[in-house]
């Protein structure tokens, strides 16, 4: 599980069998330092680094908008939408207090009418 805290709202996250092996490879390859992702000097990534990363992955692959971590959150958010889980599950999902900002995801989610009327 992973353990996410935004504001006062935490909650667990499983992770799948694919997640768990890649963490524990990295782990066994880098295992001078007790954190799972970190900089030159075995301390974990700051927050700006990240930022840094991601923007630089947006500009390496060549998209046409500007790329930054919190994206990362919004793909999810579409991506639960998309398959078809249900506002709540995302809210609680994402650990949003106010659930118009979950409603953003199914509001833009043209694909949730497809089949619709079969």
């Amino acid at each position: 599980y992973i353990r996410r805290i935004k504001g006062s709202r935490s909650s667990r996250h499983p992770l799948q069998g694919d997640e768990l092996r890649a963490l524990k490879k990295l782990k066994r390859d880098y295992s001078r330092s007790p954190f799972v992702f970190t900089g030159n000097r075995h301390v974990p990534l700051s927050e700006r680094s990240i930022s840094h990363i991601v923007h630089q992955a947006g500009e390496i692959a060549g998209l046409d908008f500007t790329v930054h971590a919190h994206l990362l959150r919004h793909a999810c958010g579409y991506y639960l939408a998309n398959k078809g889980i249900d506002t709540r599950t995302i809210q609680d999902y994402l650990g949003h207090a106010n659930i118009q900002n979950t409603v953003r995801y199914t509001r833009l989610s043209p694909a949730r009418f497809e089949g619709l009327w079969s």
